[in-house]
């Protein structure tokens, strides 16, 4: 409606989303790890962190990621801290499962007996062994940051409306269906998609090639 060619609006949009998601990754990312790295530290530790696991994981994923976007002043600083702070629960998950099995390793208890710290143990013994489950993590987080950035910005409490997002083009374009300018929401909403398939793509592929059982196929 103000002239604007769409095609680079979306491709603006593609790139303003992947950025989002980056930093919202890797916020998530850093939460996991120091969750599931405490989560080695006693039995109290663990079931700390699978509390919290699971109050995060109880409360409704869109309202948390609003609630916690206004909270940080909206645009896009609000949208990273919203989206990164929401999506880190499925990845601590995983973390602190894997934790708890290197945990039973017989070489943990030597370090203990040795009298090394539970920092140290977690640094020196325990992260390295989850390295491929963070990198793996990071990549499947992707496009489910991308879909929920878009999806609070298409309802208004995301990135405000000057900015070139594809929340922004699709929620725009729903004035228009009603006049047949069905493009308008068709190919940014298809290019979300194939971005959001692509990364998944990514991080099944990588998974195979990490994982010792599928890696040789």
């Amino acid at each position: 409606w103000m002239g604007r060619d769409m095609f680079q609006r979306t491709i603006a949009g593609l790139g303003l989303s992947i950025m989002v998601g980056f930093f919202a990754s890797a916020v998530s990312t850093c939460i996991s790890i120091i969750l599931g790295l405490f989560s080695s530290f006693n039995r109290f530790a663990d079931e700390f962190v699978a509390g919290i696991i699971d109050l995060f994981g109880s409360i409704p994923h869109i309202l948390l990621i609003i609630l916690v976007s206004i909270m940080f002043g909206g645009g896009v600083y609000g949208v990273i801290m919203g989206v990164g702070l929401t999506h880190w629960t499925p990845l601590a998950r995983v973390l602190r499962s894997e934790v708890k099995e290197i945990r039973t390793k017989e070489y943990i208890h030597l370090a203990e007996n040795l009298g090394k710290s539970k920092v140290w143990i977690a640094i020196k013994h325990i992260l390295p062994l989850i390295v491929s489950q963070i990198i793996v993590g990071v990549i499947l987080m992707f496009p489910h940051a991308i879909m929920h950035e878009a999806a609070i910005t298409f309802l208004g409490f995301g990135l405000p409306p000057h900015e070139p997002a594809i929340g922004v083009i699709l929620s725009e374009s729903m004035h228009y269906l009603s006049s047949g300018y069905w493009w308008l929401a068709f190919y940014p909403g298809v290019s979300l998609l194939l971005v959001v398939l692509l990364f998944d793509l990514i991080g099944e592929n990588v998974e195979k090639l990490l994982n010792p059982e599928t890696a040789q196929e």
